[in-house]
């Protein structure tokens, strides 16, 4: 089954084991061992990030060594790009309207000069 970079993210746990073999492969026991979970639930999201073509699993003699793959989270920050552009096209929008009345409220809101009378 294929599944996508986003279902890979979605969840906190995926997400985390994500962070922790990005910086270096580990072993599956080591990465189970940071959770308080079964080693058969790590298994399965592990199986799940693997599917999405985040991490590779690679045997090594008797043990199972987790790889990130992390180009493929370039998908997400396409996706992510497209509304951040929209957002400061708004925020410059707002930036420019906000200056716009600033800018009407001190011409009509000049101090009045009160001269003294001698």
């Amino acid at each position: 089954m294929t599944r996508d970079v986003f279902q890979g993210i979605a969840d906190p746990t995926r997400r985390e084991i994500l962070n922790m073999i990005a910086h270096k492969s580990l072993n599956v026991n080591s990465v189970a061992s940071n959770f308080d979970v079964s080693r058969t639930a790590i298994y399965k999201h592990l199986k799940i990030l693997s599917e999405c073509g985040l991490v590779v699993l690679q045997q090594q003699g008797r043990e199972r060594y987790c790889e990130a793959k992390l180009e493929k989270l370039n998908e997400v920050s396409d996706w992510v790009e497209q509304y951040r552009k929209i957002w400061m096209s708004r925020f410059d929008a707002l930036d420019t309207y906000l200056e716009k009345i600033q800018a009407e409220q001190k011409k009509t809101s000049k101090p009045k000069k009160h001269g003294r009378k001698k």
